[in-house]
C-alpha cells in the first residue's frame, strides 16, 4: 500500500538552521506515523518570480517549466504540506514567498463573457497544512502567519496550527539544545500524520 505523501518546503538559506531541524523534527514526527516525505530545500531551487500572466495556463500549472514543476505536482499528490521559515521583516522568507506566489495558478483566474473574472475549479485534492516559523528576539510573526494560512486556503489546504521558535540567539541551530521544542516538533508531525492518514 502506498504511503501518504508530506510535502516538506525548507524556507531557510542556512544549513543547519533551527528552522530545517525543527521541520526535520516534524517530518520525523510523520514518518514515524507512516507518512513518506518529500523535503524540499526552496533555496536551492531555481524558481523565476511570478509574472502575473492574466491568463490560464491550463492545462499546465503555469506557463514557466522550472524547479516548480515537480513541486507542483507533489503539492497536489500530498496529504500533508508543512512550511518551514525564518522571520524576516515580519514575514516569511523570499524564498517561501516566491514558492507562494507561484502556487496562484493552481485556481487559476478565467473570464466570461460578460467580462466578469471568475476562479476556475481545479480538483486540489484534500490535505493539512502546518507551518513552522522561527524568529530572533522579539520576533513578529503574525504577519507571516497571515501569508502561509492565507495560501493555504487558496491552495485548498486546511491550515492544521503552527509552531512558534524565538531564541534568545541569532545562532544558527540553537533549537538543536532545546529537547522541549524538538519533542514538541516531532509530537505535532506525529498527531497530524495520525488525522490524516487515513
Amino acid at each position: 500500500m502506498k504511503k501518504p505523501l508530506l510535502l516538506a518546503l525548507n524556507g531557510s538559506p542556512v544549513p543547519g538552521s533551527s528552522t530545517e531541524i525543527l521541520l526535520k523534527e516534524f517530518c520525523r514526527g510523520a514518518g514515524s506515523a507512516g507518512f513518506a516525505v518529500e523535503w524540499v530545500d526552496l533555496n536551492k531551487k531555481k524558481i523565476m518570480p511570478c509574472q502575473s500572466c492574466g491568463e490560464s495556463p491550463e492545462p499546465n500549472l503555469c506557463f514557466f517549466d522550472d524547479d516548480m514543476t515537480p513541486i507542483y505536482e507533489k503539492f497536489l499528490a500530498s496529504r500533508l504540506v508543512a512550511v518551514g521559515s525564518p522571520i524576516y521583516f515580519d514575514s516569511v522568507s523570499a524564498q517561501v514567498k516566491l514558492f507562494i506566489d507561484r502556487m496562484n495558478c493552481v485556481r487559476p483566474m478565467a473570464e466570461k463573457k460578460d467580462g466578469e473574472i471568475y476562479l476556475k475549479k481545479r480538483k486540489l485534492g484534500n490535505r493539512g497544512g502546518f507551518v513552522i516559523l522561527v524568529g530572533g528576539e522579539d520576533p513578529k510573526f503574525q504577519g507571516a502567519l497571515w501569508v502561509v494560512k492565507g495560501f493555504f486556503i487558496w491552495a485548498g489546504t486546511h491550515p492544521e496550527g503552527h509552531l512558534l521558535y524565538s531564541p534568545n540567539t541569532f545562532a544558527a541551530g540553537s533549537v538543536r539544545k532545546e529537547n522541549r521544542v524538538l519533542t514538541e516538533a516531532f509530537e505535532k508531525g506525529r498527531k497530524l500524520a495520525l488525522k490524516w492518514k487515513g
